[in-house]
């Protein structure tokens, strides 16, 4: 059977890889695939009730994440922590650069302000090293660099240990806003699904789903629609936004015999429309299938990435 799990607030690519391997060892788990940009867990197996087990594993490496059954999502509340990640960056940086500052003045005041950032910039990580070897996950990330940040403080270096944990939250931040800009973009493109097809059936105006509306139907698209069916202009005049599918800018406009794409914005006349092709085979159905399943559909280098990124830190360390 399958099943869809909303994973809300994953953002780690290492630690959503993880997790899709470890739900892929369930048992009666046949196929797992994992979408970061969506935060969507699809799986097909034998057993329904996985939710729990599912939550456990996510937990062990991502505590703050929600596991939820289903699609719905509430993009409000995605990245809660970005504006403190930038904030606690800032007061390290600050904190950091005084310490370099004030270094020729008192080696003591120097190294309790170094002290103070390393607890500003990498206390999080550290324990989340500490949280994951009690876990049992050893070697990640967060142990590597609580390991050179502390390593380094032991012989002395005071200000690179600092730096480590500075340039690696600075990594942090940008990956997640990567991610945070890619979701938007993904979402943004999701409002080109038209919600309704204004469809003349019998000498009325009937306002149904898009998907129920057959080739050779007549459809109205009124000024400020959005084209719910490919088709051809069968009657009126219109200027036709089409950012969403081709990025121009400037309106185009159409008149009788003129083929129009589905996602399209109607923007000054009313148009009566011929559909030529079905909701499934038509223009917007095909981009928001290939925008939902890209991100799970693996290339062979990131499959190999994936695989090398389980040896490559223990082999660091």
């Amino acid at each position: 059977m399958k099943q869809k799990i909303l994973l809300q607030g994953l953002n780690c690519p290492n630690c959503a890889a993880r997790i899709e391997a470890d739900v892929k060892k369930l048992p009666g788990v046949r196929d797992v695939q994992l979408n970061l940009m969506q935060q969507t867990l699809t799986l097909n197996a034998e057993e329904t009730d996985l939710l729990q087990k599912i939550e456990k594993i996510v937990h062990t490496y991502e505590p703050d994440v929600r596991v939820l059954a289903g699609e719905t999502h509430d993009h409000t509340n995605d990245h809660p922590e970005s504006k403190g990640m930038l904030i606690r960056m800032g007061a390290g940086a600050a904190v950091f650069a005084a310490a370099l500052l004030l270094g020729s003045i008192s080696s003591a005041l120097r190294l309790v302000l170094l002290v103070v950032a390393y607890v500003i910039l990498g206390a999080d990580v550290v324990l989340s090293a500490v949280r994951n070897i009690l876990k049992g996950h050893v070697f990640d990330e967060n142990f590597l660099m609580s390991l050179s940040s502390i390593g380094a403080f032991f012989i002395g270096e005071h200000p690179e240990a600092v730096a480590v944990m500075l340039f690696y939250q600075v990594g942090e931040y940008c990956q997640n806003l990567a991610v945070q800009r890619s979701r938007k973009s993904i979402s943004d493109l999701m409002d080109i699904r038209p919600d309704c097809a204004t469809v003349r059936r019998n000498g009325k105006l009937l306002e149904v789903s898009p998907e129920t509306v057959g080739v050779g139907e007549f459809i109205v698209v009124r000024p400020g629609e959005k084209i719910p069916l490919d088709g051809t202009v069968v009657e009126g005049e219109s200027m036709l936004d089409t950012r969403a599918l081709t990025g121009e800018s400037v309106p185009r406009k159409v008149s009788v015999f003129d083929p129009v794409l589905s996602g399209c914005i109607n923007e000054s006349g009313v148009l009566i429309i011929r559909v030529t092709k079905a909701y499934n085979d038509s223009t917007v159905a095909k981009i928001i299938d290939l925008v939902e399943n890209a991100a799970s559909r693996k290339a062979p280098t990131e499959n190999f990435i994936t695989k090398f990124a389980r040896y490559y830190t223990p082999v660091v360390v």
